[in-house]
């Protein structure tokens, strides 16, 4: 399946335990629904995807863990930390007007009110209060900015396009 068929939703973490449990890092809400989708697609960076069963998945100590087919114990579970774990986009449900899937972000160019051109979306940070847009200019200069109204004025996904509330020397 193409890249671009995918969706990002989340990434694995350290293993949990000796049985082959790992913590999944999501970037989305209700994660425990995955559990509903009948195959994952999993991939390192760069990779192509490719399909993966899942055994369980459950709630655990504020977070998510998951049991994969093919992942039989802690060791199996190491060689799986990184690895992102996504579905393809016509399994998952419409976003609402002021929704976004974060792989629909990475990309889009930033420029600001004084249409200053920040930069592009080269990923997003889960701090807990709100997501983080981590974009990153020609000139190397990285900013990170929140993902919130008060920064965040308009999304323009056709046209490739955030435009933001934040100075170009901030």
């Amino acid at each position: 399946m193409a890249s671009n068929d995918i969706v990002v939703l989340g990434r694995l973490l350290d293993p949990y335990g000796i049985q082959g449990w790992l913590r999944l890092q999501t970037f989305g809400d209700d994660p425990l629904a995955w559990a509903e989708m009948p195959v994952w697609w999993i991939c390192r960076e760069g990779e192509p995807w490719r399909e993966c069963g899942l055994k369980a998945l459950k709630a655990h100590s504020g977070g998510v863990v998951v049991l994969l087919d093919g992942v039989p114990d802690r060791t199996a579970a190491e060689a799986m930390k990184g690895i992102l774990v996504g579905a393809p986009r016509d399994s998952l449900p419409s976003t609402k007007d002021d929704e976004y899937y974060w792989g629909d972000l990475i990309g889009l160019d930033v420029i600001n009110t004084a249409d200053e051109r920040l930069g592009k979306v080269a990923s997003l940070i889960e701090t807990g209060a709100n997501s983080v847009l981590r974009v990153v200019a020609d000139d190397e200069t990285e900013r990170l900015l929140p993902f919130v109204s008060a920064v965040v004025l308009t999304v323009d996904k056709k046209a490739g396009l955030i435009r933001v509330e934040w100075g170009g020397d901030w």
